[in-house]
């Protein structure tokens, strides 16, 4: 499959070490970030006609990503 946009190490490239970190050590952070990798992964095969679906099907997984997004976010600020 070709290069999936929008990974987490692509979305915060200045904290890719903090992020391997947190995954290792903090079980709540990991839990989402795997969320986030397998909700990315579907909006993309939805967008690259893999496993079609309907632009709603598509407009809620971009919003769930969003949302697991800012958390992320939230937590990485938090980890310092």
């Amino acid at each position: 499959m070709s290069h999936t946009p929008h990974e987490l190490t692509e979305e915060f490239p200045e904290a890719a070490a903090k992020i391997h970190a947190l995954r290792a050590t903090d079980t709540h952070f990991a839990r989402i970030a795997d969320d986030y990798h397998d909700v990315n992964r579907q909006v993309h095969r939805m967008e690259t006609n893999v496993e079609p679906a309907s632009d709603a099907a598509q407009a809620e997984l971009r919003l769930k990503r969003l949302m697991l997004k800012d958390e992320i976010y939230a937590l990485l600020k938090a980890a310092g």
